[in-house]
């Protein structure tokens, strides 16, 4: 049997790279001989991830349309046609036997090159509503693999598998208990625990709205773990220094298995990658979604968890009055916590990055 060759490009945030990952070494396990190549954006946080995974990834000189700065695109077309030949050139040299995307900015180029050298391609689209990119990737995909039911009005409905968004195997396989948990953290036992995590690089709403009313909140004999980012990290552990025993700051999470099994409750932003780690854990959870993030997607993913009972959502521009008045009513709400926690399990899929690699084997045979 010949090595399978597969190009994964996709990257920016965690929430692509660690699916992209997840499903590299899904690949290894089922076709072990597997040789696989990176394909990223130059500047983007998987050009260090993916090294540290043990995985080979290459750089495109492309970025995104930037809103905020119409001066700043006057180069983007420059880009686009560069990272296009950059991608044509990776892929004669590399010679895949099928190519995978993830989203981010070096999906599109690779993918749609790839399809016009009739290389297979598979789409693992991780959100409820789909984005530009992957609605026009997906006329020509052989596969697209999704977390979410309905997703027929946006690709053609006999190339949908749901297979679901994978996650780290330290939470798949999450073999950490809250007792456990809270002692890493340095936190007590039997005091409900409170995490606030709003992605790799924190949310600015959710610390502002944790920042005002933390007195409050700490009546409520709660202790928490809070993931703040790099931005807010100094300003949230001034703003804790009274509450040192209670309130645990970090600017990055790195063992989040540990933290959703000390969890009791969870605040965080409605990233796919986060609501399928929340399915897994099954942990009660309040969503603020990132209102700019494309085709305000993450508003749709929480959406779908609140339709089923098993998560709330507070507006962004809302969480300075309500989010602190949920989680208080939320605390004292042992029935809706016990609801929402099965619920939440219920639509947990662990092995999504093996079904997606299972998938990528026989498309390319």
């Amino acid at each position: 049997m010949s090595a399978l060759r597969v190009i994964i490009a996709g990257g920016g945030t965690g929430g692509h790279i660690f699916p992209a990952v997840a499903v590299g070494h899904a690949l290894q396990r089922l076709r072990p001989g597997t040789e696989l190549l990176f394909v990223g954006a130059k500047g983007k946080m998987e050009m260090e991830k993916v090294p540290q995974e043990g995985f080979q990834i290459i750089g495109l000189d492309i970025a995104g349309f930037n809103r905020g700065s119409i001066l700043k695109n006057l180069s983007l077309p420059f880009k686009l046609i560069k990272s296009r030949m950059q991608a044509k050139s990776i892929i004669r040299q590399f010679k895949p036997g099928i190519i995978v995307g993830v989203g981010g900015y070096a999906s599109f180029p690779v993918l749609n090159t790839g399809q016009g050298m009739n290389i297979p391609t598979l789409i693992q689209e991780q959100n409820s509503f789909a984005g530009k990119s992957n609605k026009i990737l997906g006329r020509k995909a052989k596969a697209i693999c999704v977390a979410y039911e309905n997703m027929e009005q946006f690709f053609p409905k006999d190339k949908i598998i749901i297979t679901g968004n994978p996650v780290r195997k330290s939470i798949s396989d999450m073999k950490c208990s809250g007792s456990e948990g809270k002692a890493y953290f340095g936190l007590q036992q039997g005091v409900k625990t409170i995490l606030i995590v709003g992605g790799s690089l924190g949310a600015k709403s959710i610390n502002e709205s944790i920042d005002a009313r933390l007195d409050e909140l700490m009546k409520e004999d709660v202790q928490l773990i809070w993931q703040t980012g790099k931005p807010y990290y100094e300003q949230a552990k001034a703003r804790a220094e009274g509450y040192s025993s209670k309130v645990k700051v970090h600017e990055f999470i790195k063992e989040m298995d540990k933290a959703y099994a000390a969890a009791d409750i969870v605040i965080s932003r409605a990233g796919a990658l986060a609501i399928a780690e929340l399915c897994i854990a099954g942990r009660p959870v309040i969503f603020v979604p990132y209102p700019h993030a494309a085709e305000d997607h993450q508003t749709s993913n929480a959406m779908a968890l609140v339709k089923r009972n098993a998560a709330i959502l507070v507006k962004d521009n809302e969480a300075p009055t309500e989010l602190v008045k949920k989680l208080k009513e939320l605390l004292k709400d042992d029935a809706t916590q016990q609801r929402m926690s099965v619920n939440l399990k219920s639509m947990a899929i662990k092995d999504a990055d093996e079904r997606i690699a299972q998938k990528v084997v026989e498309l390319s045979n």
